[in-house]
């Protein structure tokens, strides 16, 4: 089952990290949670721009147009899939520092596990008020963090004390994707792919 590990990373989280270093499903499981779990804020997006529209906090909702939002909500979709395999392979590519030795499938687990709180903002944009997704947004990435610290441990077969400094070079890497992403984001926005309103 492609979620079954989902509940456990929410109401024992260092135990479901046992539970998945402990029975590696193949790549293609940890790929389908990612594929699933990516359509979550893409769909809910879609629907709040083009349908429900977005309060920025003073005036009129915004309304994106269908084309628009189905474009901007695609581009996401692909962007936050980008996203965690980087990062995995980023995972995957500093395990020698830190000397453990993970397989590319355990760093696509640990990627694709840890960003599923932030995935899970998604379903805030269905209420979209700027500060509500904004407090949501900094629970799901604060949650998406301490998984990673509790995961990588386990998940990497290292001492707690590397655990910590390994996951602290996958948070800075990520944070790095992210701001690449973002600058992306506005770099084809100024080019005309930016979003066009009702």
């Amino acid at each position: 089952m492609i979620l079954n590990h989902l509940m456990g990373l929410y109401t024992h989280p260092k135990q479901e990290w046992q539970t998945i270093e402990k029975n590696h499903e193949a790549l293609k499981s940890s790929l389908s949670h990612v594929l699933l779990i990516a359509l979550i804020p893409a769909i809910c997006s879609y629907f709040a721009t083009a349908h429900i529209g977005w309060n920025p906090g003073a005036g009129e909702p915004l309304f994106l147009t269908s084309e628009s939002a189905m474009f901007m909500s695609v581009g996401m979709y692909f962007g936050l899939i980008a996203g965690v395999m980087a990062l995995a392979y980023l995972a995957y590519w500093m395990g020698k520092t830190f000397d453990a030795s993970p397989t590319y499938t355990q760093a696509v687990e640990l990627a694709a596990y840890t960003a599923t709180p932030l995935f899970m903002v998604g379903f805030a944009t269905l209420y979209p008020v700027l500060w509500f997704i904004m407090v949501v947004g900094l629970v799901g990435l604060a949650y998406s963090v301490y998984l990673l610290y509790a995961g990588v441990p386990i998940i990497m077969n290292i001492p707690e004390e590397k655990g910590f400094i390994y996951a602290s070079s996958v948070v800075t890497a990520g944070l790095v994707l992210l701001v690449a992403l973002m600058a992306s984001s506005i770099i084809l926005w100024s080019l005309g792919f930016g979003p066009m309103m009702q």
